[in-house]
C-alpha cells in the first residue's frame, strides 16, 4: 500500500519558519520526482517546490529564496523548509510523488500564518 504522509504544519507569525516533512512508504522512493503543492482557501492548487531524482530543484517566483526543498532517499523523506512566511502562504501543503506511470498524493498538512 502506497502512502505519503506529511507533517510539520502549524500556526506561525509572519516572518516565521516551519519545516514540513513527507514520508513515503510502499514505493521505490529514489526513482520518484517529489513535489510540494499548496491550496489556500478559495485558491487553485499550485506547485511550490520540486526535486527531481537527480536532485535538481525548481521553485516558482512566489516562493523562490524563501522555500527550500530537499530529499533523503535513505529515509524515504522529502522536506520543505519554509522561511520568511507571509499570510498569503496560508494553505494546506501536500506532497506528490511521480514516476513513469504513477502519481501519488499525500493528504496534506495545514500551514497558517497569522498576525
Amino acid at each position: 500500500q502506497v502512502q505519503l504522509v506529511e507533517s510539520g504544519g502549524g500556526l506561525v507569525q509572519p516572518g516565521g519558519s516551519l519545516r514540513l516533512s513527507c514520508v513515503a512508504s510502499g514505493i521505490r522512493f529514489s526513482i520518484y520526482t517529489m513535489s510540494w503543492y499548496r491550496q489556500g482557501p478559495g485558491n487553485q492548487r499550485e506547485l511550490v517546490a520540486r526535486v527531481t531524482v537527480g536532485g535538481s530543484t525548481y521553485y516558482p517566483e512566489s516562493v523562490k529564496d524563501r522555500f527550500t526543498v530537499s530529499r533523503d532517499n535513505a529515509r524515504y523523506t522529502v522536506y520543505l523548509q519554509l522561511n520568511s512566511l507571509k499570510p498569503e502562504d496560508t494553505a494546506v501543503y501536500m506532497c506528490q510523488g511521480v514516476s513513469p506511470g504513477n502519481v501519488y498524493w499525500g493528504q496534506g498538512t495545514q500551514v497558517t500564518v497569522y498576525s
